[in-house]
């Protein structure tokens, strides 16, 4: 990589917060509180996919932010053969909210990253999270301090692949195109949508999907420093 980078921007939730383990122990807490007889297991099977396309959906506006905490719930309950009133499935659906912030385990290496790219670069965020809960989880894992600003997609008013919100966060952080490379675990949102603006980009390959020979990709985070 031709290193004239100066600002890095990081996607959240599965490039730096280990959003599957904080996921699985906030749904430990729903099991309990709603007591739920479904294998905790077998839920995050099904839950997983459901909860990706819904949130592809999300981010093609095909869904509203409500729609997406609703009927992620009602599909996976309904596949398992379990069936709760809208009244039971909101309640759910707010707690999960609430106690998804209350576990913050990171992604192996991403601490020891920032650490690392902290004093040579400007660190920033792009989320396409809810603004709440993205800003408690950067609390709570203690990494806030890293970041020089935070875009979320709510205040920007789009989703990442929009151009805009890579737009926006540019020029809130007084970064330039040619000088910014962003990282996320999102091919399409992440990596596609900041090459449109002509950013540089490293896929942190989460998902191990194939990707295109030509995108950079490292299947750990620790990785990175190889390119920085």
């Amino acid at each position: 990589m031709n290193n004239n980078i100066e600002h890095i921007f990081f996607d959240l939730d599965h490039t730096l917060w280990d959003f599957d383990k904080n996921s699985s122990l906030a749904f430990e807490m729903i099991f309990k509180k709603f007591e739920i007889r479904v294998e905790h297991s077998s839920f995050l099977r099904v839950y997983q996919p459901i909860n990706m396309k819904y949130w592809k959906l999300y981010r093609e506006e095909q869904v509203t932010k409500e729609e997406l905490r609703r009927q992620r719930l009602i599909e996976a309950f309904h596949i398992l053969g379990e069936r709760f009133s809208l009244e039971i499935i909101d309640k759910m659906a707010h707690d999960y909210i609430a106690f998804l912030p209350m576990n913050n385990h990171l992604i192996d290496g991403a601490q020891e990253l920032l650490e690392y790219l902290n004093p040579k670069y400007d660190l920033h965020i792009i989320t396409n999270g809810f603004k709440e809960v993205q800003n408690n989880k950067l609390s709570n894992s203690g990494i806030r301090h890293y970041f020089k600003t935070i875009t979320n997609s709510e205040e920007a008013g789009v989703k990442k692949p929009n151009p805009f919100i890579f737009e926006h966060a540019i020029q809130v952080s007084g970064a330039k195109n040619s000088n910014s490379l962003m990282i996320g675990d999102n091919y399409e949102a992440d990596i596609l949508g900041a090459e449109a603006l002509g950013l540089k980009t490293i896929c942190f390959n989460y998902h191990q999907v194939s990707l295109p020979e030509q995108n950079l990709q490292v299947s750990a985070l620790k990785q990175v420093k190889d390119y920085l």
